[in-house]
């Protein structure tokens, strides 16, 4: 099965925009970590874990098609934020620029009848929904528990106990 060089350097951005994505949650992580967010902390890196699958999920996809992925070098992410509220929208964004990639991913691979990367890429689709529902779920949290102490203490609590759901489900 071959797949147009089109496709490819699709696939091959993609898989660059993963690692990104895994480093950015990784910053994101260690930037919770000094600053007291435990719960976020655990709940990033797991995202950041979660980003990099994502991309080996894609880099097996192509080498299954005898397609070498290229593995990008990473530029340095973001690493100082000022507050847990502006981790999670700066999240929110980028969920929403992968979503944007996988899309016109998704839009190529029809246009090509390419039912093999279609039928792929519908994975991650569904996972880009539930993405970002997640994410806007957590901002949400700020807008009803508030913004004070308290509340940023009782959200990083929430998060510290979604990471662990997620580490038990797993």
């Amino acid at each position: 099965m071959k797949i147009s060089r089109g496709m490819e350097n699709l696939f091959n951005n993609q898989i660059a925009m993963e690692a990104s994505a895994s480093n950015y949650y990784l910053s994101m992580a260690s930037w919770s970590e000094v600053t007291g967010y435990e719960g976020a902390a655990s709940f990033l890196y797991q995202q950041a874990d979660e980003e990099r699958q994502h991309m080996l999920k894609i880099v097996h996809y192509l080498n299954n098609l005898g397609v070498q992925a290229k593995i990008p070098s990473i530029r340095e992410p973001a690493s100082n934020f000022s507050s847990l509220e502006s981790v999670f929208k700066a999240a929110l964004k980028s969920e929403q620029s992968v979503t944007q990639a996988i899309n016109k991913m998704v839009d190529v691979a029809q246009k090509e009848k390419d039912h093999s990367s279609y039928t792929f890429l519908q994975w991650f689709v569904t996972e880009q929904v539930q993405e970002e529902t997640k994410f806007e779920t957590i901002l949400q949290k700020f807008d009803l528990i508030g913004r004070d102490k308290i509340a940023i203490n009782e959200i990083d609590r929430q998060l510290g106990a979604m990471a662990s759901q997620a580490t038990n489900a797993a």
